[in-house]
């Protein structure tokens, strides 16, 4: 989708997408403290952790700056290398 939409707004508007792992909040919390599915999670995560709600709104923040004014349609993911395993 995010391709799609960059190529139907473009050249005025850039599409980008972050694609977020597991980040610990409110949200998590009950994920964090079951022993059994944290430690599942974790042996995905090749950073071996939760992402802190800071890690994510970085490459956001990037993404939205001048500094990313070439990049569109594309996902970022800020998921501590659970997509590279």
């Amino acid at each position: 989708m995010t391709k799609s939409v960059a190529m139907d707004w473009a050249p005025d508007v850039r599409v980008n997408a972050v694609a977020p792992g597991y980040v610990a909040t409110d949200l998590t919390e009950t994920l964090q403290e079951n022993e059994r599915l944290r430690k599942s999670i974790l042996n995905r995560t090749p950073l071996d952790r939760f992402a802190d709600p800071m890690e994510i709104a970085g490459p956001v923040v990037f993404l939205a700056s001048d500094a990313a004014s070439f990049i569109t349609g594309e996902t970022l993911a800020a998921d501590g290398g659970w997509t590279a395993r």
